[in-house]
């Protein structure tokens, strides 16, 4: 029975937070296409209220450890699901993210996405949209910001493994920019996929940064295994067991 409630729960949740995504965007749009504070503005917004509605809907707390990022530097962040994206915009001054080019034609979400100075990417292309990927964001870093790129490429729900992908250290490497790993847990609530919201403590923490300099391959293993074991460690402190998934 409480299951289901919380089913429920999570069901009108997920409504009420995608309509005040339409809502926002349409009230925002003329202020975000004459001014991209317009657009971050519109996302904060978005991002504060969530995070309000998660903890009020369905019994999901956010919190955020460790030293938040605000100058230049790209954080490498562990990605479970809709809410990392969410706490990380929220925590930082000016977030831009490494995303799928196919989003850019999103109603609502490509305009912002642009006006926020996200970086798209082609990943059917792979080595030369690294490339590509390089050149772009040092173009856009013209204006601060920090630089959100999931290692791994797409959410990993908890427990479960994939590789790190070269783009993060081709990005550090060709950036000279300090990378700062971001460890999470908030997959054990918000699943990466399905309807069911559970309760508890969801945390985002950043980590000790990678100064710049270290070599490609020494960077992305150190990468790897800050955030894997520290992901690791922030699920088991809310009861879930990461190495008893298969």
């Amino acid at each position: 029975m409480l299951l289901a409630i919380q089913w429920v729960r999570s069901l009108v949740f997920t409504i009420v937070i995608y309509a005040w995504m339409l809502i926002l965007g349409l009230v925002f749009a003329p202020y975000a296409l004459v001014s991209k504070r317009g657009a971050l503005m519109a996302c904060k917004t978005y991002a504060r209220t969530t995070i309000w509605l998660a903890r009020w809907m369905v019994g999901i707390q956010s919190e955020v450890r460790g030293q938040v990022p605000t100058g230049e530097v790209v954080i490498g962040a562990k990605h479970q699901s809709f809410l990392d994206i969410i706490i990380i915009f929220d925590a930082v001054p000016h977030g831009k993210f490494i995303m799928k080019r196919e989003l850019l034609w999103t109603p609502i979400i490509g305009l912002y996405a642009r006006r926020l100075g996200c970086i798209p990417v082609n990943r059917g292309k792979r080595g030369a949209a690294v490339a590509k990927m390089v050149k772009d964001v040092a173009k856009e870093f013209t204006e601060a910001g920090q630089l959100v790129i999931y290692p791994q490429g797409t959410r990993v729900a908890p427990g479960a493994f994939k590789p790190y992908k070269v783009g993060t250290a081709v990005l550090y490497e060709g950036l000279g920019y300090t990378c700062v790993p971001a460890a999470t847990n908030v997959g054990v609530f918000w699943p990466r996929t399905g309807i069911l919201r559970k309760p508890g403590r969801a945390i985002v923490e950043f980590l000790d940064p990678i100064e710049p300099g270290v070599a490609r391959d020494a960077f992305l293993a150190r990468l790897e295994t800050v955030i894997e074991d520290r992901s690791n460690a922030l699920m088991k402190e809310v009861g879930f067991d990461p190495d008893g998934v298969h």
